[in-house]
């Protein structure tokens, strides 16, 4: 059975795969999740039909009953459409209504979100692909990141001389490891001025930019005054660990303009249940961009460890699409990278990505600027002839000595 009711425009849309081991009426669960994230509760009392609070309930645009399968659970696709004037215009309060309490409800997960054009006007990233493109002066070509690796336990000027390697051997962005902290052995303001430092020394050396990320992490309540002090120090970018530190954070920080880089630590634990949570497309696509986030990291599906490609195919698409006013960010598919990936990354992304790696250029045998080398012959290279084809060991030696070690794709 399939039901359809008229669309809303004008209500924030999220959709609901439900799962029940036996058979629901799908339009009563439907009205629950509605009412009960509303207006309602779940017994009805003497204010529950005050007519002034038709505006603020929720209402039930769509049910879809998937075919049953015999052995396998039943499966409904639930859209709710929810008054915006419930939020403060912020992704918490939204989060909070589309998806609060009733994601304690058993086998329910949120597979997307739609808004309508006026709760975007104001939101989204700051620079977003077309920015972080104008400040490294690449156009067009597909970008190149490489991870400190080794990072914590490493003092600033150790950093700045890996930074240094890493800049000079081509990578378009440098950045620190989530995992570090504001350390004593490696003050946060410290190693920005020592790789801030070792990014001008290389571009004087090779008229190319590298912009450093630094990791922006702290109590939150001193957060917001931190990156402002960094910011006024030269930051270039922050890495930030959204979900650790929540939407919110996220939001404020866009706020200051730098770029932002998410990181998606605990995404694992919000969306990859396949029966629960949040699903990666909304997760680490929609919500990101829509909190400000400019370049947005996730595990590729050829990654270690690797998400689904179709996990990986909607958050791309969720990040690059057309979306009203709002800029579109780049992806930026990582884990297990390496020099030999880079024609199968650019088939699935085309040139509009971020190619992130850490061990694939700190373990390149002649070094990390050699494996930074050797990730730009592989793009320059796989734009000019699409895979490794007649390729001169020659012309390039730094990336047919990663080609031997890891091989190709």
């Amino acid at each position: 059975m399939t039901a359809t009711y008229s669309p809303r425009p004008d209500l924030i849309q999220a959709v609901y795969r439900v799962l029940s081991d036996q058979l629901i009426d799908p339009e009563k669960k439907a009205k629950a999740i509605a009412l009960g994230q509303t207006t309602d509760t779940w017994t009805p009392n003497e204010r529950s039909g005050l007519a002034k609070l038709q505006k603020h309930r929720g209402e039930v645009l769509g049910i879809d009953e998937k075919t049953h399968v015999s052995g396998r659970p039943y499966e409904y696709h639930l859209t709710i459409g929810y008054p915006p004037a419930n939020t403060e215009g912020d992704l918490p309060t939204l989060l909070t209504m589309i998806f609060g309490k009733i994601s304690l409800d058993g086998k329910i997960r949120l597979e997307d979100v739609r808004f309508p054009d006026a709760y975007l006007k104001g939101k989204g990233p700051h620079a977003g692909i077309t920015g972080i493109r104008q400040r490294l002066g690449e156009p067009s070509k597909p970008l190149a990141m490489a991870i400190f690796k080794p990072c914590v336990g490493l003092t600033p000027a150790e950093l700045a001389k890996m930074f240094s390697e890493l800049a000079l051997g081509g990578m378009h962005l440098v950045k620190d490891d989530e995992i570090l902290p504001d350390l004593p052995i490696c003050p946060t303001e410290k190693r920005l001025e020592a790789c801030l430092a070792a990014g001008e020394k290389a571009f004087q050396a090779t008229g190319r930019r590298t912009l450093y990320a630094v990791n922006l992490t702290g109590s939150i309540s001193r957060l917001n005054d931190k990156a402002r002090r960094l910011a006024k120090l030269g930051a270039q970018c922050f890495l930030f660990n959204v979900l650790s530190y929540g939407f919110g954070a996220l939001e404020e920080l866009r706020s200051l303009k730098v770029p932002i880089l998410a990181h998606p630590a605990l995404a694992g634990a919000i969306g990859a249940s396949p029966d629960t949570g949040i699903g990666y497309g909304v997760l680490l696509g929609s919500l990101m961009r829509l909190g400000g986030a400019d370049i947005v990291l996730f595990p590729s599906s050829y990654a270690m460890p690797a998400l689904a490609k179709t996990e990986t195919d909607a958050i791309a698409s969720a990040l690059r699409k057309p979306w009203e006013n709002i800029k579109a960010v780049f992806p930026a598919p990582s884990a297990g990278i390496h020099p030999g990936l880079v024609p199968r990354i650019l088939a699935d992304y085309g040139p509009d990505v971020i190619i992130n790696a850490g061990g694939g250029v700190h373990g390149h045998p002649q070094g990390a600027r050699a494996g930074a080398k050797a990730f730009r012959q592989a793009i320059d290279w796989t734009l000019r002839r699409g895979n490794f084809g007649g390729l001169s060991e020659r012309e390039f030696p730094e990336l047919t000595a990663a080609l031997r070690l890891w091989g190709r794709g």
